[in-house]
């Protein structure tokens, strides 16, 4: 397993070895001891996997969690081709307004990492793009806000010659400066303080599994 830190911090990006033969292919995108040996810490304890399928040109993001309910995750390409787009979007962190991008497949299986706080955005090159999520919260709507991927404030890296296929949703979020007028994106203390507290209560929980055996 190989990573590569992203031009946001605390975001990464992992490879994983791919074994090919003529029966097909194995491979890990999660790998626990790498993940903890360049994140500095386990895996935030998994409170949900879901998966997203998209035709070739859909645009989904950019999706953050609002605070106090910030969410990290964990995300790779079973099926498909994608362009991952990681967005900071945390007043306060040294890489404010960065993003960076990696193209998630079904033939590398590399995989991003985003901590909380970081708005996530992907466009689907190819029809029938599957995403898989892990996420350290269960998915509420009501916790759940976007900015619209098409800010030129943000000029995020959509392929050119593409029309972009936006839901309702995200066509009417606002821009990253609206957002900000309005109060609502993630404090970077605060989103390293969720964090904080998502590692405590995996360390708890593991510490009163072992005096309960």
């Amino acid at each position: 397993m190989r990573k590569r830190e992203l031009a946001v911090a605390g975001a990464f990006e992992f490879s994983p070895d791919v074994f090919a033969d003529d029966r097909g292919l194995f491979t890990s995108p999660f790998q626990h001891d790498p993940f903890a040996e360049s994140v500095g810490r386990p895996l935030f304890p998994v409170r949900q996997a879901s998966c997203s399928l998209s035709r070739k040109d859909v645009v989904r993001g950019v999706h953050f969690s609002r605070n106090p309910f910030g969410t990290a995750k964990y995300v790779y390409c079973p099926r498909g081709r994608a362009l991952d787009v990681v967005v900071d979007i945390r007043p306060g962190s040294p890489t404010f307004g960065r993003w960076d991008s990696v193209v998630l497949d079904a033939e590398s299986f590399r995989a991003v990492y985003l901590p909380v706080g970081v708005g996530h955005a992907f466009v689907a090159l190819e029809d029938d793009t599957m995403m898989h999520y892990l996420l350290s919260r269960s998915y509420v709507a009501a916790n759940e806000l976007a900015l619209h991927p098409l800010d030129p404030a943000l000029a995020l890296p959509i392929p050119e010659g593409i029309t972009p296929v936006l839901s309702d949703r995200d066509t009417a979020a606002p821009t990253l400066a609206e957002a900000d007028e309005q109060g609502i994106l993630p404090q970077y203390a605060d989103c390293l303080a969720i964090e904080r507290k998502l590692y405590e209560a995996r360390h708890e929980a593991r510490r009163e599994a072992r005096h309960g055996a």
